[in-house]
């Protein structure tokens, strides 16, 4: 089978169905991607701030073929290349003009009058019409994501389609109750995500269970070393916040402290609750982990319909010393044949469901490639490990080229797989790069390395 996809609409691909998508030839496939890359760069190449300033530096006017795309991918760390004094004096109107170099948008027309935190400035943002969202890393500090409502269609299609591939489940037709051991809401990624779209595929907000029904404050986030420095130096005081952030802090860190007992409460809670019936049950991995262990230990087992599914990431990050049989036991404890994962990062739309033959499967929208060491592009071909750069082809407001801090391993051979499904695949041996270099992911750009230094400066409001 064939579909015929527009190349000058990449978004509007998000809503046929999963395995229409998965079925394109890979000649058929590439070739689409590269016209539909070459039409995106000439549409926002001048549109983006700062993906003029890159292309203009790295010389790259036309895109001949997919590779030459790498030159003008923005490191991932761009998104939080800003001085660290513009969050912690508040000062919007800088915030501003940072995040407007990297979004087709106006931003210098947004009302920042008495604007007092990072959470309201994200609120008038989206009452302007982006949809900016925060995700952060081990350094604290939080990169956000210009994305906009011109983004929440093709994003709405994308999440529901790649949930359906990795449960089997169709939530447009089918509700399932739904459990998430973390926060309501916030404008982090997932949690936002979790707003957007998971209450709708769980049949409502009364089927939607959260471990809290608070949400995470940005600034809370954002200001987390700080508030700790603070804290230790009794100088909380003169930092001038709001008394009541203040207070989410406490609270947020008795939660912290108390969460495996509230875990476990409130998965007792519910199991008894839902006894027979069809359940979803999201989360990261480690946190299911620790809810399946305490309740094995105790001889417990969950006795939901047959059809429930488990949706999870974040692998065991956050546990330490887990068992090898970590899955199978969350799978005894839960009594689900198969757990659901993805891969991706904030930056992407296009996450990567988990085949039944354990690798991930980009969408087409998501055009991988891999860079060697020295920043030089690895062939499609065969078997190849290396940095892996995603071009994704969905936003119309901002540049959707990204290179990543993972290294994977791509099977480009899209033939015969056990799936059925046409994609390169990514095998689920990921490694974040540093971990073997000290800690520090030092990225060899393509093209001129002066140049991206020099774009990076840019972006950062020092050139």
């Amino acid at each position: 089978m064939s579909i015929s996809l527009l190349p000058d609409n990449p978004a509007s691909w998000t809503y046929r169905s999963w395995e229409e998508l998965m079925s394109i030839p890979r000649e058929q496939r590439e070739k689409l991607q590269l016209e539909a890359t070459q039409i995106m760069f000439r549409r926002l190449r001048d549109r983006i701030p700062a993906l003029k300033k890159l292309a203009d530096r790295q010389g790259v006017d036309t895109i001949d073929k997919i590779e030459d795309i790498l030159p003008v991918c923005f490191d991932h760390r761009v998104l939080k290349n800003y001085p660290i004094q513009i969050i912690e004096n508040r000062d919007f109107a800088k915030l501003t003009t940072w995040l407007d170099k990297l979004t087709a948008h106006d931003l210098t027309k947004v009302d920042l009058t008495g604007l007092k935190t990072i959470e309201e400035w994200l609120g008038r943002l989206e009452a302007y019409g982006m949809l900016v969202t925060y995700s952060s890393g081990t350094t604290g500090k939080l990169s956000f994501v210009p994305r906009s409502k011109d983004e929440f269609g093709p994003w709405k299609f994308h999440f529901f389609n790649v949930n359906y591939a990795a449960s089997g489940v169709n939530s447009w037709t089918t509700k399932l109750p739904t459990f998430f051991p973390g926060y309501r809401g916030g404008y982090q990624t997932m949690l936002k995500m979790m707003s957007l779209f998971n209450v709708e595929m769980a049949g409502g907000e009364e089927h939607y269970h959260t471990l809290y029904n608070t949400h995470i404050p940005a600034d809370l986030m954002a200001l987390s070393g700080r508030l700790q420095a603070a804290e230790d130096k009794g100088e909380l005081a003169t930092l001038g916040l709001d008394p009541a952030l203040i207070e989410q802090r406490q609270q947020m860190l008795a939660q912290g402290r108390s969460k495996d007992g509230d875990l476990d409460a409130w998965f007792t809670d519910l199991i008894e609750k839902y006894k027979g019936q069809r359940v979803k049950i999201g989360g990261t991995f480690a946190d299911m982990f620790r809810v399946a262990k305490a309740g094995l230990e105790r001889g417990v087992r969950c006795e939901f319909a047959p059809g429930s599914i488990i949706s999870g990431g974040g692998g065991m990050k956050g546990y330490k010393d887990a068992p090898d049989d970590w899955e199978d036991q969350i799978k005894t404890f839960f009594g689900v044949d198969f757990m659901g994962n993805q891969y991706g990062f904030s930056e992407c739309i296009g996450n990567a469901p988990l085949g039944k033959d354990d690798f991930f499967y980009l969408p087409p929208y998501s055009v991988p490639l891999l860079m060697g060491p020295d920043g030089e592009a690895l062939p499609r071909e065969g078997v190849q490990t290396g940095r892996l750069v995603l071009v994704d082809l969905v936003p119309q407001s901002y540049w959707g080229g990204f290179t990543s801090g993972d290294e994977v391993t791509i099977h480009w051979d899209d033939e015969d797989t056990e799936t059925g499904w046409r994609a390169p695949r990514i095998a689920k041996s990921i490694r974040r790069i540093g971990e073997n270099e000290g800690g520090e992911d030092k990225i060899t750009c393509a093209g001129s390395q002066q140049a991206y230094n020099e774009f990076m400066e840019f972006v950062a409001g020092e050139a």
